[in-house]
């Protein structure tokens, strides 16, 4: 089983990072595990400039570590992905992860198991929780658990008992769901729908312009998997 885990906050101990840390650490008691942590900190990251060459060539024109980043997403059993909240959204390099990462016209989350994990003080957590659980949904991912999580800032998460319990439980359940490969009746509805009258028709129409994005398809079984 293989995770993928990002913690899209600058910060490297702040309070995106000591929960996603804690899941990790709980990951690892588990049997046959391989863990991947990366944080946005340490990622030589571009913007994206919107050519579109991706979705013709099947990869990214810019040179840095996102084409990395995303081969390895492509091979994860599961991903988790947490986001401090600035401004009632995402952090800015997590909107960058989003814009380059391949992941909703091409699918990359198809098969795969994913947590959104949001930290907030204030508001607007759950709206940040939104965004990433409509990455997931977009992106052919089943959504084993969300998180929106307020605590003051720069303080211990786990200071209060109740978040700990909450993050532990999560995490149980995430690697249950993935050894089970449970399966979520109305996700897998919505994402057909999305899919189906949405994304593939939309690609059909790209013709030759969409052949990288084809061809991701193809080598994951996407366009004629049955995904109800």
């Amino acid at each position: 089983m293989k995770i993928i885990i990002i913690n899209g906050s600058h910060r490297k101990n702040g309070v995106t990072a000591l929960i996603l840390h804690e899941m990790y650490q709980k990951l690892e008691t588990y049997p046959n595990v391989e863990i991947q942590f990366y944080h946005v900190a340490d990622l030589n990251l571009k913007y994206c400039v919107g050519c579109c060459q991706c979705y013709k060539n099947g990869k990214c024109i810019l040179n840095d570590d996102m084409e990395k980043l995303s081969e390895n997403i492509e091979t994860a059993d599961g991903v988790i992905i947490g986001s401090p909240t600035y401004a009632s959204n995402i952090s800015g390099q997590m909107k960058v992860i989003i814009d380059r990462g391949h992941f909703v016209i091409e699918q990359l989350l198809f098969g795969k198991y994913a947590i959104s994990v949001s930290t907030y003080e204030n508001y607007g957590g759950k709206d940040t929780a939104k965004i990433l659980n409509k990455l997931f949904c977009y992106s052919g991912a089943t959504i084993s658990k969300s998180l929106a999580i307020k605590t003051p800032f720069s303080s211990h998460p786990f200071s209060n008992p109740k978040i700990h319990n909450i993050v532990n439980k999560a995490t149980d359940k995430f690697y249950k769901d993935i050894y089970r490969q449970k399966t979520y009746l109305y996700q897998k509805m919505k994402h057909f729908i999305i899919f189906r009258f949405g994304i593939l028709p939309f690609v059909t129409k790209k013709g030759n312009e969409y052949q990288g994005v084809i061809a991701k398809w193809k080598k994951h079984s996407i366009k004629n998997r049955k995904i109800i």
